[in-house]
C-alpha cells in the first residue's frame, strides 16, 4: 500500500488528529516490544532500521556499513526479513538463481555485496548466519523487532521528510513516538538535506546519539547517459518522488512518471504498457535498481536502471562507531 500523503505534512492534519488516539495505542505496543530482552546471537548484530514505516534508505545504509566492516578486515553477513519472500525456512540467498518472489527484492541487492540470509524468524536466521564464515551480522530492518539483542542500532532518516507529522501509525508514519524510540538507538544516519532531517539530527545530539550524514549518489556512468534524455520513469519504492527528483537533478527530461506501492510486484501487463508508452514517445524507460530485481532478467534488459550508493560526509564517524563495537567484543 502507498503511504498516505498526510503522514508527511509537517503539522498533523484534521484526519491525523482524529487518528492520533489509535496511534498512541499502536506506539505504546511497539515501545513495549522494543523494551523486551532479545536472544543474543553467537555473532555481534548491527541493526540498520528506521523510526518510520516505509523506505528511508536502509538497504544502501546496510551496504555502506558492510563495506566499512570489510575494509576493517571483518566478514559481514546480511540478515533480512525478505519482504514478500515465499521461503518458509531460513535460507542463504543465491543472487544468480533466486528471484525476488522467492527471497525479496532487498536481499538480492544485499547478496551482491556479502553473504545474505533471509529468515522470517530472526533468531533462526542469525543461527544460519553463523554457518557462513562471517563474524558480524548486519541486519537490514528490524529495529522494532525484539527477538535478537542488537549490539549497535542505527536509525536511517530521510532528511527531506524526517518523521513527517510526528505521529504514530495510523495517524502518522512513526512506529512509536520518537521519545519512546530514542532509548533503543545508538545513532542516526541522515540521508539527504532538509530541515526535517536537521531537526532529527539536533534531537539525536541532545539525546547523546551519534549523527552520521550522507547522500545517495547515482552511478556516474549511468548519470551521464541520462542527461538531456527523454525518459519515462517509474518506481515502486517507499518514496518514488526521491527517484524522480534525482533524475531531474541529473538533467533527465521526464516526459511521464508513475508511482507504485513499495515492493510492488509488476504484472506483465503493467510493464508492457510502460514499454508501449516509451516507444510511442521515443523515450527511454528508467527505474531503480530495487525495482529492476523484481522484473526478471528478460524485462530488465530493456530498461535503464539507475543504481545509487550511500556516500557519508564523514566516513570516520562510522568507522569510529564500528571500532567501538569491535573493541567491546
Amino acid at each position: 500500500m502507498r503511504a498516505p500523503g498526510f503522514w508527511w505534512q509537517p503539522a498533523p492534519s484534521a484526519l491525523a488528529r482524529l487518528l492520533s488516539p489509535l496511534g498512541a495505542i499502536y506506539g505504546a505496543i511497539t515501545a513495549h516490544r522494543m523494551a523486551q530482552q532479545g536472544e543474543r546471537a553467537s555473532l555481534p548484530v548491527i541493526c540498520i532500521g528506521n523510526f518510520v514505516a516505509g523506505g528511508a534508505g536502509k538497504t544502501p545504509s546496510a551496504i555502506a556499513v558492510a563495506r566499512a566492516l570489510s575494509a576493517m578486515g571483518r566478514k559481514p553477513v546480511f540478515l533480512s526479513r525478505g519482504y514478500g519472500a515465499h521461503a518458509n525456512a531460513p535460507q542463504i540467498v543465491d543472487a544468480m538463481r533466486d528471484s525476488a518472489a522467492q527471497v525479496g527484492d532487498e536481499p538480492l541487492l544485499l547478496a551482491q555485496v556479502a553473504p545474505t540470509v533471509v529468515a522470517r524468524e530472526r533468531v533462526a536466521g542469525a543461527q544460519l548466519c553463523a554457518t557462513t564464515g562471517a563474524d558480524m551480522i548486519v541486519m537490514d530492518d528490524g529495529l522494532q523487532n525484539p527477538s535478537l539483542t542488537k549490539d549497535l542500532r542505527l536509525a536511517v532518516v530521510d532528511g527531506a521528510v524526517g518523521v513527517g507529522n510526528g505521529l504514530s501509525l495510523p495517524a502518522g508514519p512513526l512506529r512509536a513516538s520518537l521519545a519512546q524510540q530514542w532509548p533503543h538507538v545508538d545513532g542516526v544516519i541522515i540521508i539527504g538535506e532538509g530541515a526535517p532531517g536537521d531537526e532529527i539530527a539536533s534531537e539525536a545530539l541532545r539525546h547523546g546519539k551519534a549523527v552520521l550524514r550522507g547522500a545517495l549518489v547515482p552511478d556516474r556512468n549511468m548519470a551521464l547517459g541520462l542527461a538531456d534524455r527523454d525518459v519515462i520513469a517509474f518506481a515502486g519504492i517507499g518514496r518514488p518522488e526521491k527517484f524522480f527528483d534525482t533524475l531531474r537533478a541529473l538533467g533527465a527530461q521526464i516526459v511521464e512518471q508513475e508511482s507504485f506501492p513499495d515492493h510492488h510486484r509488476f504484472t506483465p501487463r503493467e510493464i508492457a504498457g510502460l514499454q508501449s508508452r516509451a516507444r510511442r514517445r521515443g523515450a527511454a524507460l528508467v527505474t531503480t535498481q530495487k525495482d529492476a530485481v523484481r522484473l526478471g532478467a528478460a524485462t530488465a534488459e530493456q530498461l535503464l536502471v539507475l543504481p545509487v550508493e550511500l556516500k557519508l560526509e564523514d566516513e570516520t564517524g562510522l568507522a569510529h562507531l564500528l571500532a567501538q563495537l569491535r573493541a567491546s567484543q
